[in-house]
C-alpha cells in the first residue's frame, strides 16, 4: 500500500470536520451530549491514523481507544494544577472535566464505528 500526500491531507480534513462537528454539537441542546463524546473518539481515531498512516485499522482502534480511556480515567485525578488547565477552553476540550461511565461507552461506540467503516471500505490493508 503506497501512502500518498493526498492520504494525509484527507485525514487532516476529516479531523478538522469532526472537530467542527463536535464543537457545534455542544452549541445546541438539540444534539444529545453523547454525540460530542462519540465525535471525540472519532477525532482521536483519525489523529492516530494521520500520525501512524501505515498502521492497520485494528492497531489504530486499540491505540485511540486506549488514549480515550486514559484521558477519561485521568479525570478522576483532582489536583489544583490540572484543574487549572481543565478550567481553560482548550484544557476542557482536551482533558474533559469529570469522569463519566457514559463517556467510556461513547468512546467505545465511536471507535467501533471507525473500525467498522475502515473494515467495510478498506478490507484489505497492509499489516503493519
Amino acid at each position: 500500500m503506497t501512502i500518498r500526500k493526498k492520504d494525509r491531507f484527507v485525514y487532516a480534513l476529516l479531523i478538522l470536520l469532526v472537530i467542527a462537528a463536535g464543537i457545534l454539537s455542544r452549541k445546541t441542546t438539540l444534539v444529545p451530549l453523547i454525540v460530542g463524546d462519540i465525535l471525540y473518539a472519532v477525532m482521536m481515531f483519525l489523529i492516530i491514523k494521520f500520525l501512524l498512516i501505515r498502521s492497520n485499522w485494528q492497531k489504530i482502534g486499540i491505540i485511540s481507544l486506549s488514549i480515550c480511556y486514559c484521558i477519561e480515567l485521568a479525570q478522576l485525578y483532582d489536583a489544583p494544577w490540572i484543574n487549572h488547565i481543565r478550567s481553560t477552553t482548550l484544557g476542557a476540550l482536551v482533558l474533559g472535566q469529570g469522569f463519566l461511565w457514559s463517556d467510556m461507552i461513547a468512546y467505545t461506540l465511536g471507535i467501533s464505528i471507525c473500525v467498522l467503516l475502515f473494515y467495510r471500505f478498506n478490507p484489505i490493508q497492509d499489516q503493519a
